[in-house]
């Protein structure tokens, strides 16, 4: 009989946790979420299987519990994922994240012509694209796509 070893990540007390994250987004949640900034314990996998995703990656944050407009930074990286909400180790509350019609202050216009890179303007957007995720740019109507965003 074989000995098979299985790692497992311990369930978290309190706090959220990021499903259904494409794998190759991973890092765009961890940055765009701020997450190498706080002091909260965090376990993250990638390429994991997933049946619907193929591969998937997951984030588990210790004690954090997101509000809106970190739940649509979600959303323009991974617009299939789900939060799970865990209070006393169990699942209270499942959201899926949703692209809102507008985003503003969140990602930077590609255009290096936009006012909102040469002053201090705000960058605001019109979702055109809520599958593929891409945004309009309210000021110099210059779209962005999700391959192009940079997050500010």
């Amino acid at each position: 009989m074989k000995d098979i070893k299985q790692l497992s990540v311990n369930a978290i007390h309190n706090g959220t946790v990021i499903d259904h994250i494409p794998a190759q987004n991973l890092f765009k949640v961890i940055t765009i979420l701020g997450l190498d900034k706080i002091n909260s314990k965090i376990t993250f996998g990638t390429n994991l299987e997933s049946q619907r995703m193929g591969r998937k990656a997951i984030i588990k944050i210790e004690d954090k519990f997101f509000e809106k407009d970190e739940i649509n930074r979600i959303a323009l990286v991974a617009p299939l994922a789900k939060l799970n909400i865990i209070r006393e180790y169990e699942v209270v509350e499942k959201m899926l994240v949703e692209v809102p019609e507008e985003i503003s202050g969140i990602v930077k216009c590609m255009n290096p012509k936009c006012v909102t890179n040469n002053e201090k303007v705000t960058p605001r957007f019109k979702v055109v694209d809520k599958k593929n995720v891409s945004l309009k740019c309210h000021y110099c109507e210059k779209i962005t796509d999700q391959e192009h965003m940079e997050y500010l």
